[in-house]
Parts: C-alpha cells; sequence; structure tokens
C-alpha cells in the first residue's frame, strides 16, 4: 500500500477544499449569467415594484426556517449516534449541501457530511441522511399525487400508483436478495433500531419545513399578483415539486427543472411564463445559493478531523 505523508494530505485537502468552494461559486455565476431565458433587467425592475422591505424580510425568514428545520431534522437523527451542538448540526449540514451542488441529485451531500465523522460511523451517517432525505421525498409524493387529484390528472395518478405497486411488490419480493452485504430486510431492520421518538420528530420537522417551503412559493405568487384561488396554486406547487423530485439532476439545474416543470403546470392555470420564471429563479437564489455560499466557509475550514474525535 502507498503511503501518504501528512504534508501531502494536507496540500491534497486544501486542493480539494478550493476546488468545491470554486465549482460551487462557478456553477452559481454559470447559471446566473448564462440564462438566456431571463430578464434581468426586468426581474430586477418587478422585484423593486413588488418586493416590499417587509416582504423581503419574510421571504428571508422562510428560507432561514427551511434550512433551520433541516438542521433541526439533522440533529434529531444525529442524536441516535451521538448528541451535536445546532453550530455543529449547521455546520455540517451547509457543507453538505455545498459539496452536493454539482452532483447528480445531491449525491455529495452524503460524502460532505460523513466526513465530520469517524470512518467507522460513515455507513451509518450515510443511512441517516438517507432517512433525512427520505422522508422529505415521501411527504413530496403524498402531497404531489393529492396535487394531481386536485387537478384533475386522475389518469397520472393511476400510472404513478400502479408502478408504486409494481415497485413495492418487487421490493417485497427481493426483500431478502442481499447486494454487497445488504438486503431490504436488513435496512428494514436498522430502521427499526432507532427509537420511535426520532422518527416521529423526524417526520414532523419535515412537515413543517415542506410547509415553509411550498408556501413560500405559493407568498412569491400573492408578491407577483396572482390571483389565482389558493388551493389550485397551492396543488400546482405540490405537484411541480413532486415531478421535478422525481427526475434525476444536478442540484444546480434544480431551478431550471423546477422552472420547466413549473411552466407547463402553471400555463394550464393561466400563470404568465416570465413571472413563473422569476419565481423559481428566486427560489432557487434563497434557498440554494446562499446558503451554498455560507456553506463554502464551512467547507473551507473544514480541519480533515472528525469531530467526533
Amino acid at each position: 500500500m502507498i503511503s501518504i505523508s501528512h504534508k501531502t494530505k494536507q496540500y491534497l485537502t486544501f486542493f480539494t477544499k478550493v476546488l468545491i468552494v470554486c465549482l460551487a461559486f462557478y456553477v452559481i455565476y454559470d447559471k446566473l449569467a448564462h440564462n438566456d431565458q431571463m430578464n434581468w433587467s426586468q426581474f430586477q425592475h418587478i422585484l423593486q415594484n413588488k418586493l416590499t422591505f417587509g416582504w423581503l424580510v419574510f421571504m428571508f425568514f422562510l428560507s432561514f426556517l427551511n434550512r433551520f428545520l433541516e438542521i433541526l431534522k439533522w440533529q434529531n437523527l444525529v442524536g441516535f449516534i451521538k448528541t451535536i451542538s445546532i453550530k455543529k448540526a449547521s455546520k455540517q449540514v451547509l457543507a453538505g449541501l455545498t459539496a452536493g451542488l454539482f452532483t447528480p441529485n445531491g449525491i455529495g451531500e452524503y460524502a460532505g457530511k460523513a466526513l465530520y465523522f469517524k470512518r467507522k460511523e460513515a455507513k451509518r451517517i450515510i443511512f441517516l441522511n438517507l432517512i433525512c432525505n427520505g422522508i422529505q421525498m415521501i411527504l413530496s409524493t403524498v402531497f404531489g399525487i393529492a396535487g394531481l387529484l386536485y387537478l384533475g390528472y386522475y389518469v397520472w395518478v393511476m400510472v404513478i400508483l400502479g408502478l408504486s405497486l409494481l415497485l413495492f411488490l418487487f421490493l417485497f419480493l427481493t426483500k431478502n436478495l442481499e447486494i454487497k452485504g445488504y438486503s431490504i430486510s436488513s435496512l428494514v431492520t436498522k430502521l427499526n433500531e432507532i427509537p420511535q421518538k426520532i422518527h416521529l420528530k423526524n417526520n414532523l420537522l419535515a412537515f413543517f419545513r415542506y410547509l415553509t417551503f411550498s408556501h413560500q412559493y405559493y407568498f412569491l405568487f400573492v408578491i407577483f399578483g396572482i390571483n389565482a384561488p389558493y388551493w389550485e396554486v397551492m396543488a400546482t406547487i405540490t405537484t411541480v415539486y413532486f415531478i421535478a423530485s422525481a427526475l434525476p439532476t444536478f442540484q444546480f439545474l434544480d431551478f431550471a427543472v423546477k422552472g420547466g416543470v413549473a411552466i407547463w403546470f402553471f400555463d394550464k392555470i393561466g400563470i404568465n411564463e416570465m413571472v413563473i420564471l422569476f419565481i423559481t429563479t428566486f427560489m432557487w437564489i434563497l434557498n440554494v445559493v446562499i446558503p451554498v455560499i455560507m456553506g463554502s466557509y464551512f467547507v473551507f475550514t473544514y480541519n480533515d478531523m472528525s469531530e467526533d474525535s
């Protein structure tokens, strides 16, 4: 086995941190500066005329609440292994978000969080992160199907439920099939090892987080003067989040994917395409760009030592 000196490890760690931060800032700049669909002067004009100081403060509060609820979720789940502070949970969540920005479906987030723990805990941390993200996916699916039903997409719902039934049947029939030492049964066993109070708190926090970012989306429509009925707009929002989350993509393309899906569905209820693009981009800036900038600091100051050492 090739031995790497401590000095070499330090240089490699420094280079990796710089690379992650530079890539994060590059993809943000690239998407904001080279988005041909956006008229930035018009976007600025609309924000200046529509977004009052009070509304702006409210939007930032919802963004903070959205991320803070995610931090509380992570702190709660990690509590199964060890107790960590809000500060450490914040550092891990924001650094993970930054690391996952340019990886498919945010896979880098799993590695980003695992770096803050001992190597022997890496698999458990990845599993906890899977639970953390999994409950949001489940809620997105449940609310998304409800939204599709409300909007009258009955055929879509039947197809989705049919595919889901086939998937559950397949998983049930192969629950004891092991792949690299893992099986569905072993994962369920590990899931049941986590105390119910942790699962309950995780579910409640995920529910309130879903309400937070979905209503932030809704209030932006209110700011832009859209007077469509509340339930119709909310049903479309839940549908957009469900369909967009089901598509494989990169985190930095999230606003483009959601924007494309949103245009298709919101057009059905008569909302202007440009307004949808503005709102989707603004949501991306508030809930991805700003947290990634904060997370870049934690990536850059990472000291290559696990926090449980």
